[in-house]
């Protein structure tokens, strides 16, 4: 339990401490190095992300995601943009109630679906009161301009820096209005890569222009973890 909420804030705060200073996404600092910062990046058996290949059909639950607050302001950490919520939004699963803590993005996407890669993914993350997270996962496909991520991205933050949205707007309004998913177990994708996060990745994508991509993307560089084995794990499959 202490282990996972310790990687919980570790994730979750401002990256300015020295674990956060030691890796990044190229050269001695690169994924392949991430071992060297926490040994379960490069030891673990249930890591994330993952190609979502061969997901089997089961009998689950319709996601109870209960967002009643809203986006209140964005942080570049320097390794991602993360933005900060107010208000009450849970998400039940598992007879849990997982808060939702903040939300961020990696470009392009870090979990694959049927070996298609998404030009944007949103991950929100949720713990509940013993330290468990859970993951949502967003994909974000080419198409129209996304006003959301306009009114969110209109003051980007440079390295370091928060800033507070002109105009706040509810979280519910990000997530597709289909939330049919995937769900497996799997890690942080990010050092320490610590394992037993829940992760469910909606399979209707959202929508934003191939410029707003391009902006995301000179901010936040090449963010994605390269794809993890699936080893032993079923990923399951709600229509």
């Amino acid at each position: 339990m202490k282990k996972q909420i310790s990687a919980l804030f570790v994730t979750l705060v401002l990256s300015n401490t020295a674990l956060a200073s030691e890796w990044g996404y190229e050269g001695h600092h690169g994924p392949e190095h991430w071992g060297n910062v926490a040994k379960e990046c490069a030891m673990g058996k249930n890591q994330s992300p993952i190609n979502i290949a061969q997901p089997v059909e089961a009998e689950m639950k319709a996601l109870e995601l209960n967002y009643a607050g809203q986006v209140v302001s964005l942080t570049n950490n320097g390794h991602t943009l993360q933005a900060g919520v107010s208000g009450e939004n849970v998400f039940h699963v598992d007879a849990k109630s997982f808060k939702l803590k903040q939300f961020h993005f990696h470009t392009p996407s870090e979990n694959v679906i049927r070996g298609k890669q998404y030009p944007l993914e949103a991950h929100f993350v949720h713990a509940d009161s013993e330290g468990n997270l859970a993951v949502v996962a967003v994909m974000f496909d080419t198409g129209s301009q996304n006003p959301l991520l306009s009114e969110l991205t209109a003051k980007m933050p440079t390295v370091g820096e928060q800033v507070t949205l002109s105009h706040a707007f509810d979280v519910a309004a990000l997530l597709p209005k289909q939330q049919d998913y995937y769900r497996f177990n799997g890690s942080l994708t990010t050092p320490p890569c610590s394992e037993g996060v829940r992760w469910f990745v909606l399979k209707q994508a959202s929508e934003l222009s191939s410029s707003q991509t391009e902006q995301l993307m000179s901010v936040m560089g090449h963010n994605n973890r390269p794809l993890q084995p699936l080893n032993a794990r079923t990923v399951l499959s709600k229509d």
